[in-house]
């Protein structure tokens, strides 16, 4: 049914139920899996160099990619992590998932929570609205 599914993660917590969810589904369905992580470009207003900037978005991405590697290793689900960079982390979810050929894309029902949430709005609810590949929503 699904042959390529795409995994998004931000880190937190309830993420993890949408990574955990993707790669059972992956492994029933012999599909293999994108883990994509979105952070954001250097802003020109920075305490810190661009450099500085770049190297603790990497880290950061590794953390949050290398762990659904390793998982999707032991469960024999094929497996790729994807670092992108952009203001909108929506809009590279459905970019990334257009771009890879990708047929679902697999995602909890937000990863911020509070006051940011109603700020920054769900990024789960624009990935529902912009994309023209299903989106599994996991809560």
């Amino acid at each position: 049914m699904y042959i390529h599914i795409l995994l998004t993660t931000d880190g937190s917590e309830l993420a993890q139920r949408g990574v955990d969810h993707g790669l059972r589904l992956a492994k029933e369905l012999g599909s293999k899996v994108t883990a994509l992580t979105v952070t954001r470009p250097y802003p020109l207003r920075s305490a810190t160099t661009a450099d500085a900037w770049e190297a603790g978005q990497k880290e950061h991405a590794d953390e949050v990619l290398a762990p659904i590697r390793k998982v999707a290793f032991k469960m024999g689900v094929q497996a790729h992590v994807v670092h992108a960079k952009n203001e909108s982390a929506a809009e590279a979810i459905v970019e990334t998932a257009q771009k890879l050929g990708c047929d679902l894309i697999v995602m909890a029902s937000h990863g911020r929570r509070g006051v940011t949430r109603l700020l920054l709005g769900s990024q789960t609810a624009e990935v529902v609205q912009s994309s023209a590949i299903p989106v599994l929503v996991v809560r």
